[in-house]
């Protein structure tokens, strides 16, 4: 009897970067993600930092590809590896590739032990990703659903500039909810005081992070997940990275660059000073004080269409669980692999190093 060849059809569908990458691509955040886990609640989020970030760029620096460092560590001047604009790899081989990374997104979280941390990482064609500075971007994040609702009605789309209540209201639409049954995810910062206090006015729930608002990003387009807007303004390396995964999903997002202390009320000669400082380099990039306030859309975050995706939790977190250490070195973790072709992997993987001390149990 004939049957639907799904799964067939859907690897056939996979770009050159996916096919040979992805699979490699989850290699590298495992094992940024296994160097962090060692620095877990030892209170020292530099260091816990450094290892990951060292440990991703050596596993990097293994793979048969052409890459550049789009969204990284910082500028070149602010990291010494993983900068912005450094090339890994073997630089061999056809695959030329951009790259997005954070060997430890959520270093607090990593560093105290708490719930969220991840080390994740993007790769698109050359041009495929934006080549973004290191500052905050104002976002609104949503799902597929939305999207769907959207296309159906053109009249209704989330908009960054409306009031907090017409873009939920557009939401719960979509999802066939009441607004009351929302829940938004937001970073517990000053900043965003008034924009808190405007969603628990239209009756929605706010799940205040204290870092790492990646993970509940591309939960929006995760059903079950329980998240299903994320707002306010966090880094732009994150948003570049929730891009990515959501145009694997088919979620949205909208994002606005802001320089930080615009976002976080400065004073005028605070941001005439960031502005003299940050500018040049801006500049350089394409971006000037004209075009800085342009909304980003998810093809203008990430203009690729063979891209994938890999994330590993460091911490337990809403998607994936956090690195499991036993034995002498060996170690379990949980990750989220996704490519272009619309395949998501969830992976579960035990690292052992010796089989006869540490054998393999069944859970």
């Amino acid at each position: 009897m004939p049957h639907k060849k799904t799964a067939e059809g859907m690897i056939k569908c996979a770009g050159p970067i996916e096919c040979a990458l992805l699979p490699r691509l989850l290699q590298v955040t495992e094992a940024a993600a296994i160097a962090a886990s060692y620095q877990m609640g030892r209170g020292d989020k530099h260091y816990a930092d450094q290892v990951s970030v060292e440990a991703m760029r050596r596993t990097l620096n293994s793979l048969d590809m052409k890459g550049i460092i789009k969204i990284g560590e910082g500028e070149r001047d602010e990291a010494p590896m993983l900068y912005i604009g450094e090339q890994v790899g073997k630089w061999e081989g056809d695959l030329e590739v951009d790259i997005a990374v954070d060997p430890l997104e959520g270093t607090n979280l990593a560093a105290n032990g708490t719930p969220g941390a991840i080390s994740v990482m993007a790769m698109a064609e050359r041009g495929g990703l934006f080549h973004g500075p290191d500052i905050y971007m104002d976002k609104i994040v949503v799902g597929p659903e939305v999207v769907r609702y959207e296309r159906l009605h053109p009249e209704d789309s989330i908009n960054l500039d409306a009031p907090v209540i017409d873009n939920l209201e557009i939401v719960a639409k979509a999802l066939n909810r009441n607004i009351d049954e929302l829940v938004v995810v937001i970073l517990d910062r000053p900043r965003h005081e008034a924009m808190i206090e405007e969603i628990r006015k239209t009756g929605a729930r706010v799940n205040l992070i204290t870092d790492g608002d990646l993970m509940p990003g591309v939960a929006t387009a995760i059903r079950g997940s329980g998240v299903h807007v994320v707002m306010g303004a966090g880094g732009s390396g994150e948003a570049v990275l929730t891009a990515a995964a959501l145009k694997i999903l088919g979620g949205k997002i909208l994002a606005r660059l802001v320089l930080p202390t615009v976002a976080n009320g400065k004073s005028e000669e605070a941001i005439a000073n960031e502005k003299t400082e940050k500018m040049p380099r801006l500049e350089k990039m394409g971006i000037t004080e004209k075009n800085m306030n342009d909304v980003l859309d998810i093809n203008k975050l990430v203009p690729g269409n063979d891209v994938i995706f890999s994330a590993t939790g460091v911490t337990p977190g809403t998607l994936l669980k956090g690195v499991h250490l036993f034995g002498e070195g060996d170690a379990r973790v949980h990750s989220l692999t996704m490519g272009s072709s619309g395949v998501v992997k969830f992976t579960d993987t035990i690292y052992i190093h010796d089989k006869e001390v540490t054998p393999l149990r069944f859970v």
